[in-house]
């Protein structure tokens, strides 16, 4: 298999025309994968979108931690009902196996309970975000 290099220069170009850390090309049966690493010394300011996943890692890479994960695809809630007390807050103990939020996958409601004891550090979804399956929902301490 030949790899086309003009291919690889072109998603290295627009990796840096639109300031992405990863893309990807798929074409029949080539797939390409290009990515670039932040450097922690870099002085630039990195900003965070709650509903950009690539900005969740790194959010979530800059808070250390224990991460939970959504554990399928879906739509994330906070709460059992909106204008309910949500499941988790900012400085709230946690125990293993306490709901931490719900996540919506084809009409279904599932709980999804913590995996660890800990303090919620950080909520790293807003309430009715979409979520991926890995994606770290909450970090605690």
């Amino acid at each position: 298999m030949k790899i086309d290099k003009n291919i690889i220069k072109e998603l290295t170009d627009y990796l840096n025309e639109f300031n992405l850390t990863e893309i990807e090309y798929t074409d029949k049966d080539t797939k390409i994968k290009v990515s670039k690493s932040i450097s922690s010394n870099s002085n630039q300011a990195v900003n965070f979108t709650a509903s950009d996943p690539i900005a969740n890692k790194l959010k979530a890479k800059l808070i250390s931690g224990t991460e939970v994960t959504s554990p399928i695809i879906g739509t994330a809630y906070l709460s059992p009902e909106p204008g309910a007390k949500k499941f988790a807050e900012i400085g709230k103990k946690i125990k293993k196996g306490d709901t931490i939020m719900i996540v919506e996958a084809m009409k279904t409601m599932n709980h999804v309970p913590s995996t660890a004891d800990g303090v919620v550090k950080e909520i790293c979804v807003e309430d009715g975000q979409p979520v991926e399956y890995g994606q770290t929902i909450i970090i605690l301490g």
